[in-house]
């Protein structure tokens, strides 16, 4: 069996893939940051823009601007957490609308139908992709986490 040489095979898979770890054409990863949102408090950026997509990290339900202040009753929870993933979106140069996809996680299953509510309240007629993942806990004691990838405007 020949051998391929290493440029040959690059060349011909970058043909296939631009966007693969060796083109030289790769789009670059954008960091967003947003004071509208909670600071990242981790190793990992707030959100990325890349190929056209804002992929939104995992969002807890913190405020801003009172991050020591612990939302208490679910609905706000619900609310803060979504209102974070859309700020950072729109931060992003997206909109709420563009949200293509969204995971969430809620800290007991009970808490579906009262998600739902305040979901379709804050997306309007908007329906993206969506799945909710029931878990034992979130970090903190939280009671909702979401992430989501958006089309950036004009996409």
């Amino acid at each position: 069996m020949a051998t391929v040489p290493f440029v040959v095979a690059r060349r011909r898979f970058e043909a296939f893939d631009p966007e693969c770890e060796l083109s030289p054409r790769k789009p670059a990863m954008n960091v967003v940051t947003t004071d509208s949102a909670p600071v990242a408090r981790g190793h990992y950026s707030q959100a990325i823009v890349h190929a056209g997509l804002v992929y939104v990290a995992g969002q807890l339900p913190i405020d801003p601007r009172a991050p020591d202040t612990k939302l208490q009753d679910f609905e706000s929870q619900a609310r803060q957490v979504i209102g974070n993933v859309i700020a950072i979106v729109e931060a992003a140069g997206s909109a709420r609308e563009r949200i293509l996809r969204a995971t969430v996680y809620i800290a007991d299953v009970a808490h579906w139908p009262a998600f739902n509510k305040v979901y379709a309240e804050m997306m309007g007629a908007h329906k993206p992709a969506r799945t909710v993942v029931p878990v034992p806990h979130l970090h903190y004691g939280y009671l909702v986490e979401m992430d989501a990838i958006a089309a950036l405007t004009g996409s």
